[in-house]
């Protein structure tokens, strides 16, 4: 996949994401985003197995937590990271549109998966990715990144069903050009 930045995406619940470019480091590329969440909004629980990522809050106020950990809180110039393997989510917790700047390091296939990510939540109108979207997304990059929240038995059953069901039905031709998983 070929991309070129800025590379914007939107969903359709409020989010914004501005992937900035990707700057060549010693230790692997480092991915520089900008996001916009409008209040309230804000990814679910999810993992980045191979991935470290940071937020510096730009403006606003930003809620977070570690699974299995309180709720935490960051304003404006305070930084939070995730580190990688460690399921997270954040979202606005404040009355105007939260933004931040930061990073995702190393790139892998973040740029293409959170594109392919917006796009199936753009085609449902909500929050949850179009179903056969996900099925094909949550099977393809299983080794990068996961859902906690998600039952296992969905996970184990459902999932690959509705992916098998979608690949009867010829659902993936828009994922031709969709990059190889990395793998652990």
């Amino acid at each position: 996949m070929n991309i070129t930045y800025p590379h914007i995406i939107e969903n359709s619940i409020g989010e914004k994401i501005i992937f900035l470019g990707v700057q060549s480091e010693p230790d692997g590329d480092r991915v520089l985003v900008e996001n916009y969440v409008r209040p309230g909004s804000g990814p679910l629980m999810h993992t980045h197995f191979l991935q470290d990522e940071g937020f510096t809050v730009i403006n606003g106020k930003i809620g977070y937590e570690i699974q299995g950990q309180p709720k935490q809180y960051a304003g404006e110039g305070e930084t939070v990271v995730f580190t990688r393997g460690t399921p997270h989510r954040f979202w606005n917790d404040g009355q105007e549109v939260l933004h931040c700047k930061g990073w995702i390091k190393p790139a892998n296939t973040i740029v293409y998966f959170l594109s392919a990510i917006y796009a199936a939540q753009n085609k449902s109108g909500n929050e949850r990715p179009e179903q056969f979207d996900a099925a094909y997304l949550m099977k393809r990059y299983a080794s990068e990144y996961d859902l906690p929240e998600i039952p296992k038995f969905v996970k184990k059953v459902i999932i690959p069903i509705t992916y098998q069901i979608g690949k009867l039905l010829g659902k993936y031709k828009h994922f031709k050009d969709a990059p190889e998983p990395v793998r652990k």
